[in-house]
């Protein structure tokens, strides 16, 4: 059974879609082990003491720069045991030394169809924004794996919805949340649980 930690900043919407996947029985060869939040207060951390899962804080401001910061994320989930780190609405830019510690053992949920509007300054809200602003006709959610580059890790699983002509980013912002990313993220933490993702030429296979 492998022990999963969730990097969380806000909310935790995510972590609620994982919780409840494994409460169902489908977070197969997974256990939801510690919650660490980048922010004091973070609802994220009520959903997680709620549920009997351990809660840790390690607030970014507490920390000078992003090398620092990463090294104490990184030694918590070591010190934790853990064997998968899952991104659920974690906002804070961690460098190479988590991933070389954690090498295709990381997830992240993106709102939007990567390659399409990722990268730097594309999260939250903005994703969606653009979006509407670029008049997509489709749009959906990506879990990739994290790697040094920004977005830029292997796709694992990816699911699109139609935008409307009468869509705000808020509406639209909900509707990938409820129809891509809280179906994707336990889909795609079980089958990397379950040693069933391979990557091969920065393309990732599930199977």
């Amino acid at each position: 059974m492998k022990k999963i930690g969730v990097l969380v900043s806000g909310g935790g919407t995510n972590l609620q879609a994982l919780i409840d996947s494994e409460k169902r029985g489908e977070l197969i060869g997974g256990k939801l082990s510690c919650v660490i939040s980048s922010k004091e207060g973070a609802y994220a951390l009520e959903r997680a003491a709620q549920n009997g899962i351990k809660g840790i804080t390690l607030p970014r401001k507490d920390y000078s720069d992003t090398a620092s910061y990463t090294r104490a994320i990184t030694d918590t989930l070591i010190a934790e045991g853990i064997d998968i780190v899952v991104y659920a609405g974690f906002m804070t830019i961690l460098d190479e030394q988590i991933v070389r510690q954690f090498p295709y053992k990381m997830l992240n949920v993106h709102p939007a169809l990567i390659p399409s509007f990722c990268g730097k300054g594309f999260y939250g809200l903005h994703v969606h924004e653009e979006v509407l602003k670029r008049g997509v006709k489709v749009t959906g959610a990506t879990v990739h794996f994290v790697t040094e580059v920004c977005d830029g890790g292997p796709i694992v699983l990816q699911k699109a919805v139609d935008v409307r002509n009468d869509d705000t980013p808020e509406t639209l912002q909900r509707r990938v949340m409820e129809e891509c990313e809280w179906k994707l993220l336990p889909q795609a933490v079980s089958l990397l649980c379950q040693d069933r993702i391979t990557v091969k030429d920065n393309v990732a296979y599930a199977n």
